[in-house]
């Protein structure tokens, strides 16, 4: 069956013993990095710090989960495509079969091959998105002053690092056109907070929001609309690290993965889609000229954003 969401997800991974709580206070700051790391180098298993402490020494009331998909097991959990479960890399051949036949798709050579992609063509327009009127996401919305971005346990994950880094956002945009490459893209970007409500963003130039970004310039004045989403189910965050083709959603892609199509909000603030189910989503505008450099390394400048902030009560 699809996860509706990441709850639904950890739940099972918690059955199956691929998750284990952790209630001892864990430091946001380096140490929460520090064991990540060794879960991974050592397969080890998904992880829920339950008492985060963060920069300021104080406790999160929110838990923090790392090593999600640390591991190609749980990657395969996360993909329900056709109602099958799946363990292992061999379980998830016919996506990458699916994903090279959507990438390059060969023109049929007779009428009996056309015949044949007729069910794939069918299925990609079934998983197209649904929008919802009530989402789950957005039972607690926060403006203005009461916007804080301290107030998440994000992470500082390596010495010298200038501020703690978002490491896991799920950056929604979309082009100025209608034309199918300026569709919703969905990708992961590290995002370097700055103040309760700003932060950097750093994406490279090649990548679909980037790509957004410039063609948003060319054409209009004002900021680029963005959202940042942390926490959904698991075929939404596949998909969104999946180079799949530019003139595909990952949303639609996310419903291929998932066997099921995506449930999408109207954002509060922004004129975009956001999955129904996140945890958090952080909607504001990417700046079209303020550029910085993100710490003492890095060789593309970051893009200042200015958020929002909604999140489940759950």
């Amino acid at each position: 069956m699809p996860y509706d969401s990441l709850r639904e997800f950890l739940t099972r991974l918690e059955k199956d013993g691929e998750l284990v709580r952790v209630k001892e206070p864990i430091s946001t700051v380096l140490e929460m990095t520090e064991i990540q790391t060794r879960l991974i180098a050592e397969g080890g298993p998904a992880v829920i710090f339950e008492n985060p402490i963060k920069a300021d020494g104080t406790r999160s009331d929110m838990p923090v989960i790392v090593n999600l998909f640390g591991t190609v097991k749980r990657v395969a959990m996360g993909v329900t495509m056709g109602g099958k479960e799946r363990t292992t890399g061999a379980d998830l051949r016919e996506v990458g079969e699916l994903l090279a036949q959507l990438r390059q798709p060969q023109p049929p050579r007779s009428f009996g091959e056309a015949a044949e992609l007729l069910p794939l063509v069918k299925t990609v327009l079934a998983m197209k998105p649904k929008t919802v009127s009530r989402a789950p996401c957005q039972e607690v919305v926060l403006r203005g002053d009461d916007i804080d971005l301290s107030k998440l346990p994000v992470q500082t994950c390596w010495p010298g690092e200038p501020a703690p880094l978002i490491t896991w956002p799920l950056v929604v945009t979309k082009g100025p056109t209608d034309a199918r490459e300026d569709n919703f893209n969905l990708g992961i970007y590290r995002m370097q907070v700055l103040s309760k409500n700003q932060t950097i963003m750093r994406w490279l130039k090649h990548r679909g929001g980037a790509q957004h970004h410039q063609r948003w310039a060319s054409e209009k004045t004002a900021p680029l609309p963005a959202a940042c989403v942390i926490g959904a189910d698991p075929g939404i965050i596949l998909a969104a690290v999946t180079p799949v083709p530019e003139t595909l959603s990952e949303y639609q892609f996310a419903g291929l993965l998932r066997g099921k199509r995506v449930e999408l909000a109207d954002c509060v603030s922004q004129p975009l889609k956001v999955p129904a189910n996140a945890e958090i989503v952080i909607e504001g505008e990417v700046s079209l000229s303020d550029y910085r450099d993100e710490g003492p390394t890095a060789i593309t400048p970051a893009i200042t954003i200015r958020w929002s902030l909604s999140r489940s009560s759950r």
